[in-house]
């Protein structure tokens, strides 16, 4: 019997939130569970794992799904869901405008420093 580790979806509609358990690769995504061995909870960002029960399924040769992987490294390391800081996304259209900004802006750096260099030769010619 192969086993994976996993979430299950419990909670009401836009208000998720997640079991971690021990599941037959075969079973349904909210089926019957072997073992319920943590909490994730997105909203609040609540994460609670029993970390011995997870290395005992995982060195049993349980396989974890990504998101459990990467919930139990942050429980494991003490590390809050909720103190994670995120790079603000910025979306294709505001990144262009903002290239689009920055190259004129040289550009008319680039014009202005051509423009003072100008004079500055023509002045020693006619001295």
């Amino acid at each position: 019997m192969a086993v994976r580790i996993r979430m299950k979806r419990t909670g009401g509609t836009n208000n998720s939130c997640f079991r971690v358990v021990v599941m037959d690769v075969c079973a349904q995504r909210d089926g019957k569970a072997i073992e319920e061995i943590g909490f994730y909870n997105p909203n609040s960002k609540v994460e609670t794992l029993k970390v011995d029960r997870y290395d005992y399924w995982v060195s049993v040769g349980a396989q974890p799904s990504e998101t459990v992987a990467a919930v139990a490294n942050r429980v494991k390391n003490n590390i809050s869901f909720a103190d994670l800081v995120r790079k603000p996304t910025i979306s294709k259209k505001a990144k262009a405008k903002a290239e689009a900004e920055a190259k004129t802006k040289a550009e008319a750096e680039a014009a202005a420093a051509a423009a003072a260099e100008a004079p500055a030769e023509e002045a020693p010619a006619e001295a």
